[in-house]
């Protein structure tokens, strides 16, 4: 997880299409240039980063669901709930569950968890738009190896899942 680059997502865990789930976990890192400020003496992962997380993870679960045909963006998150502090170091459990996608919109749930304890939810809205509309694909593609994204959707084809 670098905090200040927002890449959020360190690794996807699984990947069930037909179920329309993805699991993935990240590492907040020890000490980050966010923490100077938030808050001096005593860090915390702002929330708004927790959402960008959650965001994240609905955007690769989208990617994977679609078969990388377009590019999601946040539109809207409804219903978020804070549930507790995050500190550095804390390991979180992420997950997305994808309740609709179609006409240029997807809408998914998803949830943050450290050592089994909720750290928050929400529902998140997407808009979808294609590669060739915005020039993103190479860049997209690249993170969602990096992350092994891609190795999952791999092992789903396999699968049959």
């Amino acid at each position: 997880m670098l905090l200040e680059y927002f890449q959020m997502i360190d690794r996807v865990e699984t990947l069930d299409l037909t179920a329309k789930t993805l699991t993935a976990r990240s590492v907040v890192p020890a000490k980050s240039p966010v923490f100077e400020g938030h808050f001096p003496g005593y860090p915390l992962v702002p929330g708004v980063l927790l959402i960008e997380t959650m965001a994240q993870a609905s955007g690769f679960l989208v990617l994977a669901a679609t078969g990388f045909a377009a590019m999601p963006f946040l539109m809207s998150v409804d219903g978020a709930k804070m549930r507790t502090f995050v500190e550095p170091e804390a390991v979180l459990d992420i997950e997305a569950f994808l309740e609709h996608d179609g006409s240029g919109f997807a809408v998914t749930k998803a949830k943050i968890t450290s050592q089994g304890k909720k750290v928050c939810d929400a529902q998140l809205k997407l808009r979808t738009m294609p590669f060739d509309q915005v020039p993103l694909g190479p860049i997209v593609r690249k993170r969602a190896e990096e992350v092994g994204l891609m190795a999952a959707m791999a092992a789903t084809a396999a699968t049959g899942e």
